[in-house]
C-alpha cells in the first residue's frame, strides 16, 4: 500500500472537477463544509449517507448535489474521480478509503488526515489567486496560516506583484468608520488604487495605508463648511480615468445610501469610463447594531425606514412624507439629521408619534469615539444640545431604540 497522506511530504496540485463525479460519505457538519466549495468549481457531487444536516438537505434541493439517504456501501464510488469520507464512524472512513484505493480514486480522510490518500487543504481566493496550505494533516495550523496569508494580502503586508489594475474608477463604499468593516473586496481594489478620492466619512485608517506613490483628493463635505463640489469630484474622477489611472472613490457608508453614488456613475458613464460598484456596509443598520440596537426585532417591529435629514421636513424640496412617517410604529433612522433635531421630533409628535417613544443617538458609531445617548422623542433635542452630539451621528426612533439586554 502505498504512504499515507502524513508519512510523506504532500504534492499540491489544483483539481480540474467541472463535470466530474465527487462522492462525499457522510452528510454532517464536516460534509457540510466541503460541499459548497466542490459545487462551486462544477463538481457533480453525490452525497451517500445515513442523515444530512439541513443545509446539505437544501444543497439537493436545490439541485446543486444529490444524497441518498443510507448507509455507504462497496462500489458506491463507482465512476467518481475524488472522494471524501466524512462520517463518525471510523470503520465506514477505513472501508471509503480501500475501496478508494482499489479504484485509484484519491479520497480525503476526515477524521484522520493521514491515513488517506489525500488532504483538503485550508484554501482561500484573493484577487484571481488561488491559495492553498498544508501542515501535514494539522488542520488548526494550515488554517491559521491561510487566514494570516489572505490579511496580509489584504492589507498589503504581503505584495501582490500582478500587473497593475487597469485604468478605470471603483465606487468603493468604506463602511460605517471602523476601518475593518470595510469589504475584502473594496480593500483590495483600493490597495491597487493610483489615485483615492475620499469622503470626510471614509475610515481615515485606510488612507493610512495607501503608498507614497498613490495620489488622495479630499473630497469631504463638511456641514455647513467648505465643500468639494459635485462636478467637481465628477471631473477629478474622469481625469484619472482619462490619464490611464486606476482611481478609487472611497465614501462612508455604502456608495448608494445618500451617497450620490449613482450620480457619479453617470458622470463616469456619459464619459465612456468604466465603473465597479463596490457596496459597502450602510451606518443606516451597522452603527444602531454597534451601539446595542436591532432595527427590527420579533414581535417589535417589523419595519424600519431610512430616511435622509439634510433637508428639514417644512422646505419645499423635502420628498418626505412625514405625516405618513408619524403613522408608521416601526423603526426610524434619521442620516444627518442632527442639527435639525428640533423639527424632526416636532413633526414626528404633531403626527401622532407618542412623545414616549425611545430614541438613540450614536455619534461617531463603530470607532473610538462613539457616544451614545438615549432619551425619548420629548426630550431629544434638549439632550443633544446639552450633550452637544455633532455630526456624524445616527437617530433611532421607535420601540427598538428602548431596547437593552435585560429587556430582551
Amino acid at each position: 500500500m502505498p504512504a499515507a497522506a502524513g508519512d510523506e511530504p504532500n504534492y499540491l496540485v489544483g483539481l480540474n472537477l467541472t463535470d466530474r463525479r465527487v462522492v462525499v460519505v457522510g452528510g454532517g457538519t464536516v460534509a457540510q463544509r466541503r460541499l459548497g466549495l466542490l459545487v462551486a468549481c462544477g463538481a457533480r457531487v453525490h452525497v451517500v449517507s445515513r442523515a444530512v444536516t439541513p443545509a446539505v438537505e437544501a444543497m439537493a434541493t436545490g439541485g446543486q448535489i444529490t444524497i441518498d439517504l443510507r448507509a455507504y456501501a462497496d462500489g458506491d464510488l463507482d465512476g467518481a474521480w475524488y472522494a471524501i469520507a466524512c462520517t463518525d464512524e471510523p470503520d465506514t472512513n477505513a472501508a471509503v478509503v480501500a475501496e478508494a484505493e482499489r479504484s485509484r480514486i484519491f479520497c480525503v480522510r476526515a477524521d484522520s488526515a493521514r491515513n488517506g490518500t489525500a488532504v483538503t487543504p485550508a484554501s482561500a481566493s484573493f484577487d484571481g489567486l488561488e491559495l492553498g496550505v498544508l501542515a501535514g494533516g494539522d488542520h488548526r495550523r494550515s488554517a491559521a496560516v491561510r487566514t494570516a496569508l489572505v490579511e496580509a494580502l489584504q492589507s498589503g503586508g504581503v505584495v501582490d506583484v500582478a500587473e497593475p489594475h487597469a485604468p478605470g474608477v471603483a465606487l468603493v463604499g468604506g463602511g460605517p468608520g471602523d476601518p475593518d468593516l470595510i469589504t475584502v473586496r473594496g480593500r483590495r481594489l483600493l490597495a491597487r488604487a493610483d489615485v483615492v478620492v475620499a469622503d470626510r466619512l471614509a475610515p481615515p485608517e485606510l488612507l493610512a495605508e495607501l503608498g507614497p506613490q498613490v495620489e488622495v483628493i479630499d473630497a469631504a463635505k463638511i456641514p455647513y463648511g467648505r465643500a468639494m463640489a459635485q462636478e467637481a469630484i465628477n471631473a477629478a474622477l474622469i481625469d484619472g480615468y482619462k490619464a490611464g489611472k486606476f482611481v478609487v472613490r472611497l465614501k462612508g457608508g455604502d456608495p448608494y445610501v445618500f451617497g450620490r453614488g449613482f450620480e457619479e456613475l453617470q458622470a463616469c458613464a456619459a464619459a465612456g469610463v468604466p465603473v465597479t460598484v463596490v457596496p459597502g456596509i450602510t451606518s443606516a443598520i451597522a452603527v444602531p447594531s454597534a451601539a446595542g440596537i436591532p432595527v427590527t426585532h420579533r414581535g417589535v417591529t417589523h419595519e424600519f425606514v431610512v430616511v435622509s435629514g439634510h433637508i428639514a421636513p417644512d422646505h419645499p424640496d423635502s420628498l418626505v412624507d412625514w405625516s405618513a412617517l408619524a403613522k408608521l410604529r416601526g423603526t426610524l433612522v434619521l442620516l444627518m439629521a442632527v442639527e435639525r433635531i428640533e423639527k424632526f421630533a416636532a413633526v414626528l409628535a404633531e403626527g401622532g408619534r407618542p412623545a414616549e417613544t425611545p430614541v438613540t443617538v450614536i455619534q461617531e458609531g463603530t470607532t473610538r469615539a462613539q457616544r451614545v445617548l438615549r432619551a425619548d422623542l420629548a426630550t431629544v433635542a434638549a439632550r443633544v444640545r446639552e450633550e452637544n452630539i455633532r455630526p456624524p451621528a445616527i437617530i433611532v426612533i421607535g420601540p427598538v431604540a428602548g431596547l437593552t439586554v435585560d429587556a430582551q
